[in-house]
């Protein structure tokens, strides 16, 4: 008979961090919550030996590096990108790898702190929405309009706006229309 160990607090924790993201990302403009508040339940959830990653924390940069993953001060050949604040976000969102045609999947996946409820109002259209959905998020006008040149899909990057436990999840293939 084969025995399996149980799941450990951290084993279920990042569970539950995956589950929060995968249908933050499958129904974009949907918040999901977390298990704990932050980026680093998600540096641990998405984050391995195999991942390049960009933080403009050394905080971050130093729970990513015990990861084993490759950190690197280039946001173009990060894979993840963490940044605690979208303010002025514009000229490291031009380097964002995101991808190209043949392997769209090279694209990166940008992780912020955002605050959701205040700022912005914009409407997210696309797979995985049922219609339109609006939302106010605190990312600025000119940030969206970047996006929108970047992510001319299936080429971009997909994005996971963090407001506390909160997640909203935003794909390459959502539109986002400024309001």
């Amino acid at each position: 008979m084969l025995t399996i160990a149980p799941p450990d607090l951290p084993e279920l924790r990042a569970n539950a961090t995956f589950e929060a993201l995968m249908w933050a990302l499958a129904r974009p403009g949907d918040s999901r919550e977390m298990p704990e508040a932050g980026l680093a339940a998600i540096i641990d959830t998405l984050v391995d030996l195999e991942c390049s990653v960009f933080a403009d924390e050394p905080g971050l940069r130093a729970h990513a590096a015990a990861t084993a993953a490759l950190v690197t001060d280039d946001v173009g050949s990060a894979d993840h990108v963490f940044l605690t604040s979208l303010e002025g976000a514009e000229t490291q969102l031009e380097r964002l790898r995101c991808g190209s045609a043949l392997y769209p999947d090279d694209g990166a996946t940008l992780v912020a702190m955002v605050q959701h409820g205040r700022g912005q109002r914009v409407r997210l259209s696309g797979p995985g929405v049922d219609g339109t959905v609006a939302l106010t998020l605190a990312v600025s006008p000119a940030f969206w309009a970047m996006r929108a040149i970047l992510c001319a899909y299936p080429e971009g990057f997909d994005m996971l706006l963090v407001d506390g436990r909160s997640v909203i999840g935003i794909p390459r293939s959502t539109q986002v229309e400024v309001l």
